[in-house]
């Protein structure tokens, strides 16, 4: 056997590569993406049902809302509800993958 083949013990002082800090990045990514999406999903559902409603029954909504103006305010609400809750939660993930100096 030769030892070269041999795994070399990790040393006590890592020194984190970069595809680390990228992987952090894509894990964070990730997340916002997933967390995003479950809120728009939800915020469709939310807006949708009033909406659809509201234009069945009153009849000013009735007269003025038509079928793209219905797609604009669930839409709008979906892609509002994404955003921010995606953009929380990657900002929320990097904060606590940061490694800063408090005493400074």
């Amino acid at each position: 056997m030769n030892s070269n083949n041999r795994k070399m013990s990790p040393s006590p002082l890592l020194i984190a590569s970069p595809l680390e800090a990228k992987k952090s990045r894509d894990d964070c990514t990730r997340e916002g993406v997933k967390a995003g999406t479950k809120a728009a999903a939800i915020a469709g559902v939310v807006s949708a049902v009033p909406t659809l409603v509201a234009c069945r029954v009153f009849p000013w909504a009735k007269a003025n809302l038509n079928y793209t103006a219905q797609a604009l305010i669930i839409s709008g609400a979906s892609i509002a509800a994404y955003f921010i809750t995606a953009d929380k939660t990657i900002l929320e993930c990097a904060r606590r993958n940061a490694e800063y100096d408090r005493s400074a």
